[in-house]
Order: structure tokens, then C-alpha cells, then sequence
């Protein structure tokens, strides 16, 4: 007896949910499966462009890279949308790039239901991503200590 094993790439979505997304949770998820574009978390605020476009271009043919911006500096903050030209890039692009490292950090993508002017901006109250605010480790790649942590310490502290 013989069997047929699938090679192509798990098209399961993560459990993810832009909570701006204007739409039913229906509509999102069927945008989710056919997307080409990529979310792109995890980058240093120093990762440029022309690194980010080295690194996902051994996938595909890349329509364009919208860097994510802190909405107040206009600075890089930490994530960009990808967008190829094909199902079958982005899907290699989950494959082959999700996981590996960029600039000393862990790359991580997801799909997304598709670019809108604005997303490109950070959600968090201090202009970046949310999840910066709170982070309490030093993290050199994303600014140092999380904005809320900075927040807390003294102006005397600061200056022993």
C-alpha cells in the first residue's frame, strides 16, 4: 500500500487577531489564508531595510517592506509588514525565515490579514509597541529597559 505525503506548508493560523481589524472573525481568517503578506516581529530598532530585504528575498520576488515606526519619533520600532508577490513565497518565507536571526535577534512572522495605511505605526502609549513598554529585562537591540521601567527610575538614580 502507499501513501501520498503532502510537502506544502501548514496553512494553520495562529490564534493571533489584529483586535483592530475591521471585519467579522470570518472575513479575517479567509484574508489570513490567502494572504501574502507577512508580519515581521522581533527585528532591533537598528535593522535596516536593506538587511530585512537580503534576508526574506531568498524566499521570493518581495513586493515591498513597510517598516514598522514609532508614531511620535517616526524611528524604527521592531517590526515591519512583508508582502510578496505570491502565496507560495510567503509560505517559504514561514517555512525557511520564521525562527532564524537577524542582527543577533530571532525573527518571528505570521501571517496577516493585509497592509493598511496606519498599521505601520507602534500601538503603545509611548508611540512603539506595546509589548516594549513592559518588557523588564535590558535588551540593547530594542532600546534597553521597557518604556514603562524607564518611567520609574529617578532623576537621582539615573545619575549615579
Amino acid at each position: 500500500m502507499s501513501s501520498i505525503v503532502s510537502t506544502t506548508v501548514s496553512t494553520e493560523l495562529s490564534s493571533y487577531r489584529d483586535q483592530h481589524f475591521k471585519g467579522s472573525r470570518a472575513e479575517q481568517d479567509r484574508l489570513l489564508r490567502n494572504s501574502t503578506t507577512l508580519y515581521v516581529g522581533n527585528l532591533s530598532f537598528y535593522t535596516t531595510e536593506e538587511q530585512i530585504y537580503e534576508l526574506f528575498s531568498k524566499c521570493g520576488d518581495i513586493k515591498r517592506i513597510i517598516m514598522g515606526l514609532d508614531k511620535y519619533k517616526k524611528t524604527p520600532c521592531g517590526f515591519c509588514f512583508m508582502e510578496y508577490y505570491t502565496r507560495a513565497d510567503a509560505e517559504n518565507c514561514m517555512r525557511y525565515v520564521n525562527g532564524t536571526r537577524l542582527d543577533d535577534r530571532i525573527v518571528r512572522t505570521d501571517w496577516d490579514a493585509g497592509f493598511i495605511e496606519g498599521r505601520q505605526y507602534g500601538r503603545g502609549k509611548t508611540g512603539g509597541q506595546v509589548r516594549d513598554e513592559y518588557r523588564s529585562d535590558f535588551d540593547s537591540g530594542r532600546g534597553g529597559y521597557g518604556k514603562i521601567i524607564q518611567q520609574k527610575v529617578t532623576p537621582e538614580e539615573s545619575c549615579s
